[in-house]
Order: structure tokens, then C-alpha cells, then sequence
């Protein structure tokens, strides 16, 4: 006889990888925020943590633009980028910081400043090329994140009586 065992269990029964919560849905909320107090008012009232899950469902992809973009906006960031880059830089080799045979430290702020401007520089310069070479760019910064249209929270089918309790007592307060 051949068994086959599931590869995404071990053999104590233990799941490796992210798994979907079963159990009482305690609340549906259409925001997070929402679903973030009751799961407050649970932990506050020393219900375990561990056991809570909030589960968002109906998953859409929102980008929301930020700002404008152009070659100001790509000087600017590249410039600051390339003065971390230049700071830590100096840093490392110790620019600025000159050693005389006798053992004496001489501090020259000069040095370790010009290597600072030629970090922001380079750093400016290769951010426009690159700005300038790119033929599809787009003319505005945005960001995405995952939104859910429905958020449930969560507990286990045992635990599901005591953070009723719980719910209702913080409703008639």
C-alpha cells in the first residue's frame, strides 16, 4: 500500500506556510480601523492575542499618486541619496582626518565635506540620466498597497463564548 503525504504538513500536523483562519467570526467590519478596535477591546480584556486573526476579503490593488515627477523632483532625491551614500563613505575611509608621523589628529572638515558634495552630485547626475533614459516614465510618484471591501475578525470555535462575552459587555458599557 502507498501513502502519500501532504507536503504541506508536517508529520506532526504542524503547517508550514500561511493557511487561511477557521473559526467564529466575532464581527465583519467594511474597514480596518474597525476591525482594529474590537480586536483592541479583546486584548484589552486579556483575551490571548495568539487566538485573534483579522481576515480581509475581496482583495483590490489601490494606487493612490503622491506628487508630480520631474527633473527637480529626480535632482533632488538623487542629491540627497547620493549625500548618504557620500557620508557614509566618508566615513568609512575617514575623510577629513589626517595622522602626522608624531601621532597627532589634525580634523580637516573641508575634506570630509567635499566628499559629501561629490556623493550628492554623482548622486544627482546618475538620477537625471537615468530619469532622462528611461522611455516609458511616468510623470507622477504614487504608492500601492492590497485594500480589502470586508475585513472579519476571528477567534476560535472554543474561545467563541468568551469573546462574546467580552463584545457584549463593552456594548452595554
Amino acid at each position: 500500500m502507498l501513502f502519500v503525504s501532504n507536503p504541506l504538513k508536517s508529520s506532526r500536523g504542524q503547517s508550514f506556510g500561511p493557511a487561511i483562519p477557521k473559526g467564529y467570526v466575532l464581527g465583519e467590519f467594511v474597514n480596518y480601523l474597525d476591525a482594529a478596535q474590537l480586536v483592541d477591546k479583546l486584548v484589552s480584556a486579556d483575551f490571548a492575542p495568539a487566538k485573534i486573526s483579522i481576515v480581509g476579503s475581496d482583495l483590490k490593488l489601490v494606487e493612490r499618486v503622491r506628487a508630480r515627477l520631474g527633473y527637480g523632483r529626480v535632482a533632488l532625491s538623487g542629491a540627497m541619496t547620493g549625500f548618504w551614500l557620500g557620508l557614509l563613505f566618508a566615513l568609512l575611509i575617514g575623510a577629513g582626518i589626517e595622522v602626522s608621523p608624531e601621532g597627532g589628529v589634525n580634523y580637516l572638515p573641508d575634506q570630509f565635506f567635499s566628499v559629501l558634495v561629490i556623493g550628492a552630485g554623482v548622486g544627482m547626475l546618475i538620477s537625471i540620466l537615468r530619469f532622462a533614459l528611461v522611455k516609458n516614465k511616468r510623470s507622477f510618484i504614487s504608492s500601492q498597497m492590497p485594500v480589502a471591501q470586508r475585513y472579519e475578525v476571528i477567534v476560535p470555535e472554543e474561545d467563541a463564548a468568551a469573546a462574546q462575552k467580552i463584545v457584549s459587555a463593552g456594548a452595554a458599557s
